[in-house]
C-alpha cells in the first residue's frame, strides 16, 4: 500500500506552490479572454497568450479552475489535498485527449503540442504538490514521525 505523508513540514511550500499555478491559469485564462472576445467560443485560429494557443472556452475555462485552484490553496487542510490530487488527474487525462485529436476537427479547445507539454507540467505539480499536503490528527502527526525517524527495515 502507498505511503501518504501526513502533516509533512513542508506543506505551506506544496500549497503555495500550487496556489502560484492557480494564480497562472488565471491569469492565462483573463488574458486569454481579453484577446479572444468577440471571436466564436470554439474557434481554433491563431491565438497565442504567454506562449499557448487559446480560444475563447479554454480561456473561460482556465479562468472557473484558476480561481478554484485559488480557493482551494487558501482553504488548505484535506480540501487542498483531495483537490490538487483530483485537478492533477484532470489536466493530465485532458492534456493526453487532447493531444490525440490536436490535428483533427475535435480539436475544440485550440490545443496545440505547447499547450499539451504545459498541461502535463501543471497536472506533474498538483499531483506532487496533493500527495505532500495531506493533513491529520496530531496522533496522526505523531505516528508519521515516528515512522519518518525509525531506521529501514525494508529491504
Amino acid at each position: 500500500m502507498a505511503h501518504i505523508p501526513v502533516n509533512h513540514p513542508l506543506r505551506p511550500l506544496y500549497r503555495t506552490i500550487a496556489g502560484l499555478v492557480g494564480a497562472y491559469v488565471l491569469f492565462f485564462g483573463i488574458v486569454g479572454v481579453v484577446r479572444t472576445w468577440g471571436d466564436p467560443l470554439f474557434e481554433r485560429g491563431p491565438v497565442w497568450v504567454l506562449g499557448l494557443r487559446t480560444n475563447l472556452a479554454f480561456a473561460l475555462m482556465s479562468i472557473v479552475f484558476g480561481l478554484v485552484i485559488l480557493i482551494g490553496s487558501v482553504l488548505g487542510r484535506n480540501f487542498s489535498h483531495y483537490l490538487n490530487l483530483g485537478i492533477g488527474i484532470l489536466f493530465m487525462a485532458a492534456a493526453i485527449g487532447m493531444m490525440a485529436v490536436m490535428q483533427t476537427d475535435l480539436n475544440f479547445l485550440n490545443f496545440s503540442m505547447s499547450t499539451v507539454i504545459v498541461s502535463m507540467i501543471f497536472g506533474l505539480i498538483f499531483l506532487a504538490t496533493g500527495l505532500y499536503d495531506k493533513v491529520g490528527s496530531p496522533e496522526d502527526a505523531h505516528a508519521e514521525k515516528a515512522y519518518r525517524s525509525q531506521p529501514s527495515s525494508r529491504g
